[in-house]
Parts: structure tokens; C-alpha cells; sequence
């Protein structure tokens, strides 16, 4: 790496270059308008809270001196924003090399980092509502290594023909020749339709909740979450309290429902798929904040199609992919960053998946093995356990307490064990595996069922486990180790024989020599 009083950084140049030689001219800053955006930004928090503060104040210093106060804070507020990112502006720099990828920052503390171009596996494009005003993205280049922000070069911000420029030149790879489907170009694109699914998944009621201690929290805020109480409790003097809670209850669902199409079309909207020249599989969406993902096709290892039980109830599954190099930093900041399609009708998801995959027909939708039925047996049994212990140990506090609990866990017993019962019974059904062509493929759950068809070449190592009631059940279950996605994938509770077959033809050669072949029989 050149050494610092090496490198003359050209101050205002941010659009292309020639052939990335590594040399002094090559090095580029950020684009300037990084501290408008900053400025604006810290400008948008403090107009949020001034009105809180403005009031707080005011009881004590009067109104005219809390909103002096407050404009002299909140200006000197996003001075100190736009300052210290001019001074980040004035200091960061980056520059493509033919080998590696570099980025220098700090002003006490100077960081210099690299990444070696052929280890380079995303270069993914956001830009929320205020960067595209301007015509700018946060690029943010990752290896897909495990090792915290060393396997990631974020450039905030450049512009957007800048990404685009970046993106190509470090994605760029020589066309592999994949047999089978080669449709490039657009895959899918959004169907308005589809938001269908938005209300019946579980964001919805996870939304209504996070409404009404929205509601509580602000009107702590503001002193007044008792005068709130005392609102909703006069609305409902004469009503009963079955009925409050019911009214209530609704009330946080509609507003769920409400939030969860608001983030529908916030996340999904302009959606499509593509797939680009060289085997570059590239999501692109959003709504006030886009983002554009890339998948290299020669990390993918297969897809994951997911069904929630709510979705599901309406014939629809999303699609995520299984690839190698997808970071745990990755995961926990953008939830959905490895999938492929939203929400869709069955056909539709069970189609994208064979266009990924480059196949006539998706193994997702292959006729699955069955598994035996210890397999629903042992569900039962978890089922009327994870449902009598609680309402045994409500009992027994209703009956040295007040009976009260007694009553509750009457209710839980009602409600609990139909719902037990018919979650282990479904769990039972989502079941399966099989072999098909290149892809073993596995199916378990019910609150989320996953249907996983993964490349058999890419299985590094085969897990069985038996536990003691497994045992005497004649069942176990076989887990495909891979270096992609999840890094695990299993067939739970196959009987014990299907279930060494099924490993041993997934992968030729790889459990046979710790099997025992039993001799047949005379």
C-alpha cells in the first residue's frame, strides 16, 4: 500500500477515470454535497425534537426564551454536523487499483484499508429519499467474510453514475456458461397485487402493537399519557371490559395492517430481478429509500422458499437465496438482503426459483419423501407439554393465590391445546425430502415452513443426530453442512434407514464409509 505523503488526492473529482492503474491520479473523494446531506439530515432530528423541548423549557423560562434557546441549540447542532463532515469530506479518499480496492479516512486516527478485488463478492447500492433528490448512493463493497467491518469499504456518498461505474467494474466476471435456462435481462418485476400478502404476515400485528405504545410513549413525552388514560377510559365508561378489549384489540390490528402496507410499499415498490451479463443476479426496490443488491450466480447455492403460516393460508411463499459470502453484518442490518422475490403466489415464487437456478423446473416443487409417523407423534406430545405446563402451573397459583388464574388457565387450556394440536399436526404434514437432479431439498416447519434446495456440491459434511426418545421413536435427523446461507439444513425425524439413504444419495461417497451395511436376511 503507497505510503501516506505519496498520495495527492485530486480534490473535486467524483465521475470516471481511465484504466485503474494504482497510481497517485487514481485517488477520488466522496462527492461534496455529503455535507448538505448532513446538515439536512441533523436539521430534519432537530426540528423533531424541538417541539418536546420547546415546551419542557418553556415552563420554566417562558415561551420567547425556549424557542431562542432551542433555534441557537439547534443550530449549533447542525454546524457541528456539517463541519465535522466536511472534515471527513476533506479527509476520506478511495481508488480502484487492478488488484485491490483501498479506502484512507481519519483525521487524528487515519484508517487504511484495503480489499483484494478477487475476493470482492457484493457491491450494493442504497440511496435514501434525500441522496436521490440529489443524485447520489451509499456503495458499500463486501467480501462476504465473517470478520466485522474489515470485510466491508463503505462510500458514502458518491453519485449515482459513480456506483453504477463501480458496481460493473467490480462485479465484473467472465460469463461461466451455466447449462440450462440462460434467460438474461429481466426475471420478474413487481405485481401490485401482491400486497395482498402484506396484512397477513406477522409484521402486521407486531406494527399494531408498536402503534399503541407509540401512543403511550409520546404522550409520556408530553406529560399527558395520564389525560390519555382517562380519554380512552371515558370513551369506554359504559362499556364492558370484554368489549373494551376487544374494540381495542381491533383497533391495533387496523393500524397493524395499515403500517405493515406502508412498509410493503416502502420496501417492494419498483421491485424487479434481473439478471445481468456475466452471471450477476441484481434486486433492485424501494420506494423513498432505494437500494439495488447484486448476487454473484457463482456464490448461489441454491434458494429457500419460505412460507409463514400467514402468507401460506393464501397460496403465496417468498424466495431467498442460499450463497456463500453473505456476512453475519449483513444479516443483522438488512433482514431481507438475500431475498430474491417478495410474497407471491406459489407458481409464481416455484418459477423464479427455476429461473435462479437456471432449471426447466424448480426442485422446490419436487414430490417430497414423507416421514413417518413417530415424526407427528413426537409434535403431539411437544405440543400438549408446551401447553399443559403452563396451564398446570397457573392452576396451582389460582389455587393458593385467587381464582382468578384459575380462570386463565381454563382459557389457556381452551385455546391453547385445538391450536397445539393443529400447528403439530401441520408441522407434521410440511415434512419431506428428496433428491432432485443437482439439489437436495428439505422441508420442515409450520409458523415458518422452508423448503431449502440446496446444490449437492455443495455440501461439505453430513451431521446425524439421534437423541434417546429418537431412538426408541425409529427416527433421526440428517443435516447437509454447507458454507452457504444458514450453514446448516435438516431433515428432522426421518425414519432412520430413508434418512442415511437419502444423505448417501444426496452425496455419493461422502457418509458411506461410517455406514454399517446390514447383510439381508438367510
Amino acid at each position: 500500500m503507497s505510503p501516506e505523503a505519496a498520495v495527492s488526492p485530486s480534490p473535486d473529482t467524483g465521475g470516471g477515470h481511465g484504466p485503474a492503474t494504482a497510481t497517485a491520479v487514481d485517488w477520488r473523494r466522496l462527492d461534496r454535497r455529503t455535507v448538505l446531506v448532513s446538515a439536512l439530515v441533523t436539521a430534519g432530528v432537530a426540528a423533531g425534537a424541538a417541539v418536546p423541548t420547546t415546551l419542557g423549557l418553556s415552563g420554566r423560562f417562558g415561551f420567547g426564551a425556549a424557542v431562542a434557546w432551542v433555534l441557537a441549540g439547534a443550530a449549533l447542532l447542525i454546524g457541528s454536523a456539517a463541519v465535522g463532515d466536511h472534515v471527513r469530506w476533506r479527509r476520506t479518499r478511495y481508488r480502484i487499483g487492478a488488484e485491490r480496492v483501498e479506502l484512507h479516512t481519519g483525521l487524528l486516527l487515519v484508517k487504511k484499508r484495503s480489499l483484494a478485488r478477487e475476493r470482492i463478492r457484493s457491491v450494493d447500492l442504497t440511496a435514501h429519499l434525500l441522496q436521490r433528490a440529489l443524485g447520489l448512493v451509499t456503495v458499500r463493497i463486501g467480501t462476504g467474510e465473517h470478520s466485522g467491518n474489515d470485510s466491508t469499504l463503505e462510500l458514502d456518498p458518491v453519485t449515482v453514475a459513480e456506483g453504477e461505474r463501480l458496481r460493473r467494474e467490480l462485479l465484473e466476471r467472465t460469463a461461466t456458461g451455466t447449462p440450462g435456462i440462460h434467460r438474461e435481462g429481466e426475471l420478474v418485476a413487481l405485481d401490485p397485487r401482491w400486497i395482498r400478502y402484506a396484512p397477513v404476515s406477522f409484521v402486521a400485528p407486531a406494527l399494531g402493537g408498536a402503534a399503541a405504545g407509540a401512543v403511550m410513549q409520546v404522550s409520556d413525552w408530553f406529560g399527558a399519557q395520564g389525560r390519555v388514560i382517562e380519554w380512552v377510559g371515558e370513551r369506554f365508561r359504559d362499556t364492558s371490559l370484554t368489549a373494551m378489549i376487544v374494540i381495542l384489540a381491533v383497533a391495533a390490528v387496523a393500524a397493524g395492517v395499515v403500517g405493515a402496507l406502508g412498509l410493503w410499499v416502502e420496501m417492494w415498490w419498483n421491485y424487479r430481478l434481473e439478471r445481468e451479463p456475466g452471471g450477476t443476479l441484481r434486486i433492485r426496490r424501494g420506494l423513498l429509500t432505494s437500494r439495488s443488491v447484486s448476487i454473484e450466480e457463482r456464490r448461489l447455492r441454491g434458494v429457500d422458499l419460505v412460507e409463514p403460516l400467514g402468507i401460506r393460508t393464501f397460496g403465496a411463499a417468498r424466495v431467498d437465496a442460499i450463497t456463500t459470502g453473505l456476512a453475519k453484518d449483513d444479516e443483522e442490518q438488512h433482514g431481507d438482503h438475500n431475498t430474491l422475490l417478495p410474497a407471491a403466489p406459489r407458481p409464481v415464487a416455484d418459477a423464479v426459483a427455476a429461473d435462479v437456478l437456471r432449471e426447466t423446473v424448480s426442485p422446490t416443487g419436487a414430490p417430497l419423501t414423507g416421514h413417518p409417523l413417530a415424526a407427528r407423534g413426537r409434535r403431539l406430545r411437544r405440543a400438549y407439554w408446551a401447553v399443559l405446563v403452563p396451564v398446570a402451573v397457573l392452576a396451582l397459583l389460582g389455587a393458593l393465590l385467587t381464582p382468578v388464574l384459575l380462570w386463565t388457565a381454563l382459557g389457556c387450556a381452551v385455546v391453547g391445546l385445538p391450536a397445539g394440536v393443529f400447528l403439530a399436526r401441520d408441522a407434521y404434514r410440511g415434512l419431506g425430502h428428496t433428491v432432485s437432479g443437482d439439489y437436495l431439498v428439505v422441508r420442515s416447519g409450520t409458523v415458518r415452513r422452508s423448503t431449502a434446495a440446496l446444490e449437492r456440491a455443495g455440501v461439505i459434511g453430513w451431521t446425524v443426530g439421534q437423541t434417546y426418545f429418537q431412538r426408541r421413536a425409529g427416527v433421526l435427523s440428517v443435516t447437509a453442512t454447507t458454507a452457504a446461507g444458514a450453514g446448516a439444513y435438516t431433515a428432522y425425524d426421518t425414519d432412520a434407514s430413508e434418512g442415511l439413504a437419502f444423505a448417501a444419495e444426496a452425496v455419493p461417497g461422502l457418509l458411506e464409509p461410517f455406514l454399517e451395511r446390514v447383510p439381508p436376511a438367510g
